[in-house]
């Protein structure tokens, strides 16, 4: 192994060793950025989680976006076609270079506005699964920026070596996953009934119990299911059934 190549190999065990002794993502985010720069190297990286809600990005250096540019990136990011790689395309480690030219990049209103103000012109972008917000599925958008030169072959590998174990810490990191709400098994037979389409008096006279009784299982069972009438539970109850709850006893 030739010295660059073991220097970049250390760079690289250096992300890998933050990542290990990772204790929450708070504290990791901050420490991480310089060593990715350093693994991947660049002028500049942004890291922009996202989730049901967006998340602000964090950027090295801290003051690299000022509000105009995320107010632009905000209007014309769809018009970019490699942030729509890491947003709803595969996300892996990919160079501005392999999905357009540098004067197709000129020509967009996001490199006017956005990228050119931070000297992005060269960009190796890459997104990752990072665990669950609130219940919603959660990835975290990361790119990298260089005013000169372009990103190498080498450098796309150090990224995809690194993404896997990212997404493993952000994972690990990440709060437990919320468990679907309990549904009673006597909520679950008059859930069952009624997408059959029985009403409540049916229901009531099935399962051996007052109409009144049929209305508070409704009633708690629409709140789990997050529903507001007999129409969207029955959905509810055909299309996600217990995938979508747990049945208690």
């Amino acid at each position: 192994m030739n010295a660059a190549a073991e220097a970049g190999l250390r760079r690289i065990l250096a992300v890998v060793d933050l990542l290990i002794d990772a204790v929450d993502e708070e504290t990791l985010v901050p420490a991480l950025l310089p060593v990715m720069l350093s693994a991947v190297p660049g002028d500049s990286i942004i890291w922009s989680p996202r989730a049901g809600a967006a998340d602000r990005p964090l950027t090295l250096p801290a003051d690299l976006l000022s509000q105009d540019v995320r107010d632009a990136f905000a209007r014309e990011a769809a018009t970019d076609s490699l942030v729509r790689h890491t947003t709803t395309g595969p996300g892996t480690p990919m160079r501005r270079s392999t999905l357009q030219t540098r004067s197709e990049f000129h020509s967009l209103a996001v490199y006017a506005d956005v990228y050119r103000p931070f000297g992005a012109e060269q960009q190796l972008a890459m997104s990752f699964p990072a665990g669950y917000a609130e219940g919603v599925p959660r990835k975290v958008c990361m790119a990298i920026s260089r005013s000169g030169s372009d990103f190498s072959d080498d450098d796309v590998a150090a990224a995809a070596l690194l993404r896997t174990r990212l997404s493993h810490a952000m994972d690990r990191l990440a709060p437990p996953r919320a468990l679907p709400p309990l549904i009673t098994r006597r909520e679950s037979a008059v859930l069952t009934l009624l997408a059959r389409g029985l009403s409540n008096q049916q229901i009531a006279h099935r399962l051996a119990i007052s109409p009144r009784t049929v209305d508070k299982h409704l009633e708690h069972a629409y709140a789990k299911l997050r529903v507001s009438s007999r129409v969207e539970a029955a959905n509810a109850w055909l299309t996600r059934g217990a995938t979508a709850v747990r049945l208690g006893r």
